[in-house]
């Protein structure tokens, strides 16, 4: 099966089908008290039974198509069972007039009986439904708070991420920091070997020129003198 709360309402529809198939033999063998109190057991057990179906079909139009088919054939076996035993109990408890005995109502007791099992089976059927309420709501829950934690892992993870992104950014900041610092530094040396530079220039020329100097007065006082 693909529905473990099938499988549960399964196993109960087979505890009370078992007790129900005991009830009819019983009572073809009793009579007054016993033979009404085997009545109410059998109404109040039937009409459990027949909540737990009603479950079962639940359960059923929300099963997998695979398996739908199989849980479809044995809801409809155990109902045509369940209205069998119904037959068998109406047909043991008329046998001996049972059902035409006056109560203080002037109708059947069985006629009597039944109608306290269906009132019963209408607060067994708030009762169930009550229940289903709170399961759904119950399991509405659990996934609200299954998506909360999905979510906060998703927000953890997400902070995770931007905190290893930051401090990429400052390591980023920090080189380029540091890059600054370097071009700056390389600047003012480019600036000492410029103006470097245009002293050995100067010196050069100035030097240049002494000496063409001296060579032209060489040249003077050789030549001209």
């Amino acid at each position: 099966m693909s529905s473990e709360e099938f499988e549960k309402l399964h196993e109960i529809f087979k505890s009370l089908y078992d007790e129900l198939q005991l009830i009819p033999d019983k009572a073809l063998r009793c009579h007054g008290e016993e033979r009404k109190k085997l009545v109410r057991t059998f109404d109040e057990r039937h009409g459990e039974a027949e909540e737990v179906l009603q479950g079962m079909e639940d359960e059923l139009r929300a099963a997998p198509p695979a398996y739908r088919n199989t849980m479809s054939t044995k809801v409809r076996l155990y109902r045509r069972d369940l209205g069998k035993l119904q037959r068998d109990m109406k047909t043991s408890t008329s046998g001996f007039g049972f059902s035409r005995l006056p109560d203080e109502g002037g109708r059947g007791i069985y006629s009597s009986e039944n109608q306290r099992s269906t009132d019963l089976q209408s607060q067994r059927s708030l009762l169930l439904q009550g229940t289903q309420s709170l399961n759904n709501a119950s399991q509405s829950i659990q996934r609200s708070q299954q998506i909360a934690n999905e979510t906060e892992q998703i927000g953890s993870d997400i902070i995770e991420e931007l905190g290893e992104q930051r401090e990429q950014l400052d390591r980023a900041r920090n080189r380029l920091v540091n890059t600054g610092e370097n071009l700056s530094r390389s600047r003012k040396i480019l600036r000492s070997m410029s103006r470097r530079l245009m002293t050995n220039k100067l010196l050069l020329a100035v030097i240049i020129l002494m000496e063409l100097a001296i060579l032209g007065a060489v040249v003077y006082l050789k030549f001209f003198r």
